[in-house]
């Protein structure tokens, strides 16, 4: 099997960078999986975990948004934040995705920008849960 380059790059910094088999996003029109050869494109990302793929292992990255960018050789996801999963604090998480639950509960005169800060919030939350712990929650 051919591989190809990953790149995972946040503003901060180089999350990832190796030579992998196939990479699974969750792009703005579903799922996509990558492998090499792929046509060159450009698409938003959601936020969601991604898988990474390189021989017999598999790696699950948090992604909060960005794009990801298919190109000859190469793949470069370029996310608002990526975190590997061993980088993930779940009590945090949890955390945060209590204090998100309520605020959407919350219905009272809250206005869109609250209401869909508190969405993202929740689906950031979700993600690294899942990610850092896939067979618990």
């Amino acid at each position: 099997m051919s591989t190809f380059l990953l790149e995972i790059v946040t503003p901060e910094r180089i999350v990832y960078s190796q030579q992998v088999d196939s990479v699974s996003v969750r792009g703005a029109e579903g799922e996509l999986g990558i492998m090499a050869g792929h046509l060159p494109l450009v698409t938003p990302l959601k936020v969601a975990p991604i898988i990474i793929k390189s021989g017999n292992t598999a790696l699950t990255v948090a992604v909060h948004g960005g794009f990801v960018e298919v190109q000859k050789e190469k793949v470069i996801i370029l996310a608002e934040s990526a975190e590997m999963s061993t980088d993930i604090d779940v009590e945090r998480a949890k955390a945060a995705r209590e204090r998100a639950e309520r605020r959407l509960s919350s219905s009272g005169n809250q206005d869109l920008i609250d209401h869909r800060r508190a969405e993202l919030a929740l689906q950031r939350a979700i993600t690294r849960i899942n990610v850092s712990s896939p067979s618990k929650e």
